[in-house]
């Protein structure tokens, strides 16, 4: 640049339209300034700001009434006024679809808003945190400029758009086949009980738990959720410009919703990665509360031997899933197969006589002798230098053999005044076993200050298998990722999660016929497996997956799926049993969205006039401007049109709600739906 710049903050000074509209234009002629959809990225603008990037300010300098706003000259030096530039950036006047002040930001912020930067008592805060966000999406592929509805500017909104929905195409389906379901009362041949059936529901989530609430608050005992990652190539396809933001709000609409159908001995679990498992750790502390987070649970879900590992490193191949309880939640104790380790290093040469005669024995010492050598530098001569593994591959048939009388030498943690004064006895009497009688719990046997733990105790029975064992940790390395294709009969490319991930989880946190709710189904895991465990189950879907959906697999189950976990012996759920299949039933504009979706260059007009004509749009939106100035004749694209018209649309007619089901406009609802749905809400 030919003059000094000098960066000041200064008094921000209300913008006129004018230079509003020449610092648009003017950021717009830069790609790295605009999204897909030639829209500003602010965020990108303000953090350049924030660094004085040398090319935003030759961009600035380049119009007169532009630096003439921002720049001041002191002794033929310029000052850029850089607190007055990302103010009016982040203006109104500026952009005035922009829904907040920092809706490019997330950060840690005091109760008065100012950033961590700043202060010291800190609150999580992002865009649009006050508002809901309706997540309309029907297709992986699908974007969708959301609507975001906050909850004191138009209550009315959220009061309409949660409320209870109509239930159409309600189906129970039987190993023995399909029937249309009536009611809830017994007294129709066809009829949900509440109190044992499965329902599998078609569409929007937030929707679907909020009608949930009615028949299921604090009824659920376990929530498990796989929701998108936010990888920007998986299903979360909303508004890039407000990413990790959006997200959020996403999440926290479900999340306190469903902390609402937990039981209070419920918990909560929820799948993630790495991208967004900061933020939804410091989220579900505060719906939950951090004294309710369950230990962090890490999964090895995938390889070095993959695409993924040829230009990164370290290689990501971890995931996570978070848990947070109700108040009386307690877990079961659960085991997992191990081997013998060398901790179990002697045994006892003469098991059946008194404990204080017994004989304690190396097992190392054992197998030197068993090999005709009287050390371990013999042994070691003898087997050269795979020796360790030799010897450690003997010590364990033999320990397998003798688990009975093998054992190892602990030192016990915190034990009570009775048992340390045994210890405290055996350290005086040296190679010498000391028995403490326990009243209802067996014995203790103490030599040279320390106690013996049997191997044998580590045995136990899994899946019909005695075998040892260990309890299970918070790192999960046994539930392998590869070759889980073909569980349940479907396919799903981005994170289908295998079954035994979904057992060991119900294992932990629930007994047969607790409700278990999944409403991020999917190709349908968590359904399958809790059918197959003899849970009750929910689970809501609204993406569309064809023929490898959530329903196609549990009709897959109730024939008797022999995949995944259908292998273990305690495993009897699949070839029985039933479930309930509804859909959300879809209001006019639903329908409007899907002839947008599907339109073309020659029909997008009419679709354009039908809708403003025919479809409720939103009430902000200038129909009559649309109409004057969009033509066949305007240039815009297919998509650009498509995105218009999307934004008209009032999202809160999607469906249709339960108070208004027997308006004539709805007469396309069956009486078979409507009995179903009056049931449901008012059944006893």
């Amino acid at each position: 640049m030919s003059e000094e710049v000098i960066v000041s903050d200064t008094k921000f000074i209300k913008p006129n339209k004018l230079i509003s509209e020449k610092l648009q234009t003017l950021i717009k002629n830069q790609d790295r300034y605009i999204n897909s959809n030639g829209e500003i990225l602010k965020s990108i603008v303000i953090d350049d700001a924030k660094n004085d990037d040398e090319k935003l300010i030759e961009l600035l300098l380049s119009d007169s009434k532009i630096k003439e706003t921002f720049f001041k000259n002191i002794k033929d030096a310029l000052i850029f006024k850089k607190n007055d530039f990302i103010s009016i950036v982040n203006s109104y006047e500026f952009m005035p679809n922009s829904y907040t002040k920092y809706c490019e930001r997330i950060g840690l912020v005091d109760r008065t808003g100012a950033f961590l930067a700043d202060k010291k008592d800190v609150v999580l805060q992002f865009a649009h945190k006050d508002c809901y966000l309706e997540g309309g999406q029907t297709k992986e592929d699908q974007k969708y400029t959301e609507v975001f509805y906050n909850e004191v500017l138009a209550k009315d909104e959220i009061d309409r758009l949660l409320a209870p929905k109509v239930f159409c195409n309600v189906t129970k389906y039987l190993k023995e086949g399909a029937e249309k379901v009536f009611s809830l009362k017994k007294e129709h041949p066809t009829f949900f009980d509440i109190k044992k059936d499965n329902l599998l529901i078609k569409g929007n989530n937030l929707v679907a738990l909020s009608s949930l609430l009615k028949r299921y608050e604090g009824q659920i005992k376990c929530i498990y959720i796989d929701p998108p990652y936010n990888t920007h190539s998986d299903s979360f396809g909303y508004n890039d410009s407000f990413n990790h933001s959006s997200w959020l709000t996403f999440m926290k609409n479900r999340l306190q919703m469903a902390k609402r159908l937990l039981s209070k001995d419920g918990v909560i679990y929820i799948s993630i990665n790495h991208i967004e498992l900061g933020y939804i750790l410091i989220l579900m502390d505060t719906i939950f509360g951090k004294d309710n987070k369950l230990p962090l649970v890490t999964l090895k879900a995938g390889t070095t031997a993959s695409y993924r590992s040829i230009n990164e490193c370290p290689v990501n191949v971890t995931e996570y899933v978070v848990g947070y309880k109700m108040p009386d939640f307690i877990p079961n104790t659960l085991y997992r197969q191990s081997d013998y380790s060398e901790d179990y290093s002697h045994y006892i040469v003469n098991m059946n006589e008194h404990p204080e005669k017994w004989i304690l024995k190396s097992i190392a010492d054992e197998i030197h002798e068993q090999d005709n050598c009287n050390s371990w530098q013999e042994y070691k001569k003898k087997h050269g230098e795979n020796w360790k593994q030799d010897r450690f591959g003997k010590m364990r048939i033999f320990a397998m053999k003798n688990k009975e009388r093998v054992v190892s030498l602990n030192t016990l943690q915190k034990p009570s005044k009775k048992i340390q004064e045994v210890i405290e006895l055996s350290k005086k009497c040296r190679n010498k076993v000391f028995v403490c009688e326990r009243e209802n719990a067996a014995p203790i046997y103490c030599r040279n200050g320390r106690t013996l733990a049997f191997f044998s105790a580590k045995y136990k029975n899994l899946d019909g298998e005695n075998v040892p064992t260990e309890v299970l940790t918070n790192l999960w390395t046994d539930i392998s990722f590869l070759g889980i294709g073909p569980e349940g009969g479907v396919t799903l490319e981005n994170g289908k999660k295998p079954e035994f991930l979904i057992k060991t989880i119900l294992d932990l946190s629930t007994q047969e016929n607790d409700i278990v709710l999944d409403y991020h189904l999917g190709s349908g895991t968590t359904a399958g497996v809790a059918h197959k465990m003899k849970r009750r189950y929910i689970g809501i879907e609204q993406l569309d997956y064809g023929e490898n959906d959530s329903l196609n697999r549990l009709i897959n189950v109730l024939n008797g799926d022999n995949s995944g976990i259908s292998q273990y012996p305690n495993i009897t759920g699949h070839g029985q049993g039933s479930f309930i299949y509804c859909e959300l039933a879809q209001d006019e504009n639903y329908k409007y969205l899907e002839k947008i979706s599907n339109a073309t260059d020659e029909n997008i007009n009419k679709i354009k006039e039908d809708i403003i004509n025919n479809a409720i749009i939103r009430y902000e939106a200038d129909d009559k401007k649309l109409k004057e100035s969009w033509d066949e004749d305007t240039g815009l694209a297919l998509e650009d049109k498509k995105d218009i018209l999307k934004q008209l649309i009032d999202k809160n007619y999607m469906y249709v709600n339960y108070s208004e089901m027997n308006d004539s406009k709805y007469s396309y609802l069956s009486e078979t739906d409507k009995a179903f749905t009056k049931s449901f809400y008012e059944g006893e």
